[in-house]
This record gives structure tokens, sequence and C-alpha cells, in this order.
């Protein structure tokens, strides 16, 4: 054979080769993908815009209808059942199960925090600062309803009705969610003060540096290892905070959503020991272990659906919403 016919042949090996490595590379990315289960549920009202989810004391979920201006209940089989709020634009937020059997809400642009009973009877209170934007709410460990609000405060409520506020050393560093930790206090985001920030049931405020900056801490819930997880929205990683203040953080597999990354917001613990979170520009719910590990990602049907808020169901699945889509969706991976 001459030099030009092994040099063809040479060309045409490298070819395949390469080919090979392609496919066998596209056919390995999708090891991110993991099986499950995802069923959507179209919500009644129109353009609603649900965020927030929670698991409800009478075996539901529940969200919230941020520009539908209601609060919306989905059995574990896919029923619907909505609920006006009393306030016009009132602009619900965040939702979160009660220590006195009812269901507690932010407003947003009603500048309260609302309380619904698992029959539909509202009450809202008006937070004592003006234009004061509560978005976060979580049960505390002192049988009182924690929030955030925009203007750089923390909130707590009693079951009664009575608001007191707590000033964030920086009124600009916008509070966006909150959760009770294992060690008896409030743990929160700040979106522009790129913190996680800590909160005695006293009162007392303590704040811990995201390292990534600029990284849009946004969704907190306490893990089943003790410590505190959370988002990074602009970030695209993980955030693991211990107790004591220590933050390590797992960027995202690359090949989880788009080229501007996944855009990691609403976060929950599994009833499988893992962390779930939605994947805001990816279209997925993922899960990672506490190890740190990634182990799979779902793709929803609807992939510009925008997930955002997420929670356990009393059904032993992950229930998530799905803001532009306009639907609640359900996860099975058993």
């Amino acid at each position: 054979m001459n030099r030009s016919g092994r040099r063809s042949r040479l060309v045409a090996l490298l070819t395949a080769i390469v080919t090979c490595v392609g496919l066998l590379s596209l056919s390995t990315a999708p090891a991110w993908a993991a099986a499950g289960t995802i069923t959507e549920f179209p919500i009644p009202t129109a353009s609603s815009t649900p965020r927030g989810i929670t698991a409800g004391p009478d075996g539901n979920l529940w969200f919230t209808e941020l520009n539908g201006n209601k609060i919306g209940r989905i059995t574990p089989s896919g029923s619907f059942t909505e609920f006006p709020t009393p306030t016009a634009s009132s602009g619900p937020e965040s939702i979160t199960a009660g220590p006195d059997g009812n269901l507690w809400f932010t407003e947003r642009g009603g500048n309260s925090i609302g309380r619904i009973t698992p029959s539909g009877s509202f009450t809202e209170f008006p937070t004592p600062t003006a234009n004061s934007g509560p978005e976060g709410i979580a049960a505390g460990p002192d049988g009182n309803l924690w929030f955030t609000e925009a203007v750089g405060k923390i909130g707590r409520i009693t079951t009664g009705g009575s608001i007191t506020e707590f000033s964030i050393h920086k009124k600009s560093s916008l509070p966006i969610s909150i959760t009770a930790g294992s060690d008896g206090n409030l743990w929160f985001t700040e979106d522009f003060g790129n913190k996680i920030g800590r909160i005695s049931t006293s009162g007392r405020i303590t704040e811990f540096p995201v390292p990534t900056a600029s990284s849009g801490p946004r969704g907190i819930t306490a893990g089943p290892d003790g410590n505190l997880w959370f988002t990074e929205l602009d970030g695209n990683k993980i955030g693991r905070i211990t107790t004591g203040g220590s933050i390590t953080e797992f960027p995202l597999p690359s090949t989880c959503g788009s080229s501007a990354g996944c855009g990691p917001a609403g976060i929950t613990a599994g009833p499988d020991g893992n962390l779930w979170f939605t994947e805001f520009d990816g279209g997925n719910i993922a899960r990672i272990t506490p190890s740190g590990s990634f182990t799979g990602a779902f793709h929803i049907p609807t992939r510009t659906s925008r997930p955002y808020g997420i929670t356990a169901g009393p059904d032993g699945n992950l229930w998530f919403t799905e803001q532009i889509a306009n639907k609640i969706g359900r996860i099975t991976t058993q």
C-alpha cells in the first residue's frame, strides 16, 4: 500500500475513534439523568404563577399563586381547590404548615402574613413595617412562625398574630428563604448580601458570607445530616453550611441544564435521605446526597416550566411548582 493509501486508512481510523468517543460521551452524559416518573397537573387559574409549596396537616399539598392571588390545594391524586385571598393583589409568595394546624403564608404585595385553615378560612396580619415585602416563612422551634422581609428584616409572628421584627445588619441584603435548623435557630438566605444568616429565637443575628461572589443564595432547608443546605441561583451551586457556620459548595454538573447554568432555586429534604432541588433555568428536578454527590436530574416534560418551590409530600413523593408552565408537578422515584 502506498503512502497515500496508508494516510487514508489512518484518517479513517482516527475519524472512527473520534466518532466512537463522541457517541460514548453522548451515551454517558445522560448518566446525570435518572429514572423517575413526573406527572404534571395544570392549575385551573391561568397564569397564576405558582411559587411556594408545602405539605399540609390534612394530607394534601398547599401552594401559593403569586399572580392568581390565591392559595391552592391539591390532593395526592391531583384534584385542585383554590381559595382567593381576601386582599386583592396580595401576591402570596411562600407557605408553610404551622404548629396550630393551619397553613401560614407571606403576602408580598399585600404586606401581610396570611393564615388559612384547611377548610379555607382566611385571616391576614399586616406587618408593622410598610412595604416590607414578606418573602419566605417557616415554623420555628419556639411555636411561632418566622418570615423574611425584603426591606432587610426577619419577622416573628405568634399563632395569635402578634408580630415582632428584627433588623439585619445590612438593610439591602434581601433575605429570601428561611428554615428551622437542628440547633434550635432559624437560618435564612440573603440574595443581595450573598450570605447565610442565623437568627436565634430571641432575635440575635449572625451572618456567614458565601465563598462564591454574587452567588444569589435562594432556597434553604434543614438536611438529614444536621446541616443546612441552600441553593445558589446565580452561582449554579448547592451549598452546605454547618450549624457552626462552615460552608462547603458543590458545583452542579455541566450537563444538568442550559449553557447559562441550571439556576438551582428551591430545595427540600427528601424521604430517601437526600436533598432535592429545582433547576429554575434547567427545567429539571435534581438530587444531591448529604456527602455532596449529584445522583440524578429528572427532566420535567414541560421543558420551559421554570420549576421553583419543592417539598416532600405525605405520599412519599416530591411535589413542586412550575412557575411558567402554571402547573404542579409530582415526581415518583420508587
